[in-house]
């Protein structure tokens, strides 16, 4: 990330939320991707209409041997893969955004094909459809249209790595019922199951949330009427989701592959255990940071005060001792595989408007030296005392600790602390745009249709400015609506106009504390460089200097918006912890996918191969 970039994500993610303008949505303005209908996601009815031979669906073999129990079709990783030129840009990026899922809570890694006889090719075909295990002499992961979802491309590659549906398991008559009299004719294949010589459950429950579960309404012939449900009927509304692995479908994959740890998560902690996931003080402080649990006055963020005993936080008081005072929270040596990193915590500040928290990070050499601590974020006390959440990008490239500095500001005026919880160390990026809407569900009570709230103005790593319009309650009746546009910025000048090949991507944060049993939702598109404003010459992502609206509010003016009027249902957002806190918490990514344009490389041929060997 640069320099720009790093400043911008830890300027914003200091910024309270505040009171928001009500304003409405201009429809003339505005290009909704599903238009007046919810976008169904779902694979069967994506691939309906598919030539290319499947059954269940999306597996592109008949299953004449079970992957999923032989071990001579387990991938040795990293999995060698080629992105086809075939494909769509956008999915490009999302097959990335996919492969990164499966490297932080899993041990399953990718790499670019250079000439191994086992490798995926992912490709623009007819539909979203995978093999099984892997084959040994390559195969095709195809990606056709409306394939470009981060959810579909995870269902394809647990295909590819060997899985089949949930609902395919020998048991599956104990939880769901099948309705056959609802299923187009010809596709009662879709529903098979399999004896347990062909497929193991791995002594794990039916799981109804898994991310390989058909959805209600799977091949039905009447859209009114579902194929599937669950004989729990609450379960049937979760059946079919594409958001993200199941905590299931995890063990299944970790067990399958032996994995010990994830790739790219280097640390995490909610503080619920005694130990402090290993976190260290130093006896010459001014004071201790200490473990406290849960108050009906002062709650922590994991569980959000709700279990008797139970939901602690690191607290640093700054009602006692002096102005200066101080206490360092230091992690474990961490070894970093990576050069950049992502700290995500959550915190709060209750004392005084003078108090400071202080992110450092301090290396170690070769040969185990200390280096010099270096602050890494920077954070101060205001009239916000809720939950709040931070990112600190980091660039480590060697073993080191990260430390929390909790500084009294006037102990005189304190009436609390600063507290510390759920924290999540990634080698990944931090999120370019963050966006804390505290309090959502008033808005969703008080907003009209089609009236929204305008987010702050973001900059993305290469410098341009966006934003977003959330609508709490769409056009789309029980959705929220979310549409992204450009803003004009302080780097305009510098910047490549119009900004196409850029993929937008906008995630919904499950706030659950474990990073690993989150299921983040994310929509992403990528924009044109020629597409046109309608009934006009104005390229749609261009400087919207030229063309956009002003806003008082940051002295500067947005462009044309484009993104969903469906984005995220109401129902789904009240589940899990979507809205913890009643926050709603999204992130905004603005990339540059241009290099991705000409990404296929040849095959190299059996004979090639053998004169290499």
């Amino acid at each position: 990330m640069s320099l720009l970039g790093v400043l911008c994500c830890l300027g914003l993610l200091l910024s309270p939320s505040s009171a928001f303008t009500i304003r409405r949505m201009s429809k003339e303005k505005s290009f909704a991707i599903d238009a007046d209908e919810v976008i169904r996601r779902d694979i069967p009815f994506v691939n309906s209409g598919l030539k290319t031979p499947v059954v269940e669906g999306d597996i592109a073999l008949n299953p004449g041997r079970n992957a999923l129990v032989d071990p001579a079709f387990r991938w040795k990783f990293p999995i060698p893969y080629i992105l086809a030129d075939s494909l769509d840009l956008n999915a490009k990026g999302v097959i990335f955004q996919a492969f990164e899922m499966y490297r932080l809570k899993s041990c399953v890694d990718f790499k670019p094909y250079e000439g191994e006889k086992s490798f995926i090719k992912f490709e623009k075909l007819d539909g979203c459809w995978s093999m099984v295990g892997d084959l040994q002499t390559g195969q095709q992961l195809s990606l056709g249209p409306s394939c470009d979802y981060k959810g579909t491309i995870m269902h394809e590659l647990l295909h590819a790595l060997g899985f089949y549906h949930e609902q395919s398991r020998t048991d599956r008559d104990d939880y769901v019922d099948i309705w056959w009299d609802q299923v187009l004719p010809g596709m009662d294949h879709n529903f098979d199951k399999y004896a347990d010589d062909f497929i193991t459950d791995q002594n794990t429950p039916y799981d109804y949330e898994s991310i390989m579960h058909y959805g209600p309404y799977s091949f039905n012939k009447d859209p009114r009427y579902p194929t599937i449900t669950a004989k729990d009927p609450e379960m049937t509304k979760v059946l079919g989701q594409y958001n993200d692995f199941s905590s299931l479908d995890l063990l299944r994959l970790n067990r399958m592959y032996n994995c010990s740890s994830s790739l790219t998560l280097l640390d995490q902690c909610a503080f619920e255990t005694v130990n402090t996931c290993g976190m260290i003080q130093n006896r010459n402080d001014d004071g201790d940071w200490v473990r406290t649990m849960s108050q009906p006055e002062s709650h922590d963020h994991t569980l959000i005060g709700q279990c008797k005993d139970a939901g602690f936080f690191m607290n640093f008081y700054t009602d006692t001792g002096r102005a200066g005072d101080s206490a360092f929270l230091e992690s474990r040596v961490l070894h970093p595989k990576r050069n950049l990193q992502c700290l995500q915590f959550f915190y709060k500040m209750t004392g005084s408007s003078k108090d400071k928290l202080v992110v450092w990070t301090r290396k170690e050499d070769a040969k185990g030296k200390v280096l010099s601590p270096t602050a890494a974020g920077n954070f101060i006390g205001d009239d916000d005392h809720s939950w709040k959440i931070a990112h600190v990008p980091l660039t480590m490239d060697s073993k080191f600790r990260y430390a929390f500095q909790g500084i009294r500001g006037d102990p005189a005026n304190s009436l609390g602390g600063i507290q510390v919880d759920d924290i999540t160390l990634a080698e990944t990026r931090c999120p370019s745009g963050t966006w804390r809407i505290k309090n959502f569900s008033e808005y969703m009570k008080s907003y009209a249709t089609g009236e929204y709230i305008q987010s702050p103005r973001f900059y993305s790593p290469e410098g341009y400015a966006f934003g977003i319009q959330l609508l709490p309650n769409s056009y789309y009746d029980g959705y929220i609506g979310a549409f992204f546009h450009l803003s004009t910025g302080e780097n305009d000048q510098a910047l490549e106009w119009p900004a196409g090949n850029r993929q937008v991507t906008i995630t919904l944060l499950d706030q659950d504390s474990d990073v690993r049993q989150r299921q983040s939702f994310s929509y992403s598109f990528t924009t044109s460089p020629t597409h046109l404003i309608p009934d006009s010459n104005i390229l749609y992502w261009d400087n919207p200097s030229k063309m956009g609206t002003y806003d008082p509010s940051c002295d500067c003016y947005h462009g044309w918006t484009w993104g969903w009027n469906a984005y995220f249902s109401h129902y789904h957002l009240n589940s899990r912890s979507y809205l913890k806190n009643d926050d709603l918490i999204l992130f905004v990514e603005f990339e540059d996918l241009t290099p991705l344009i000409k990404s296929e490389v040849p095959i190299k041929s059996p004979v090639q191969l053998r004169s290499q060997d």
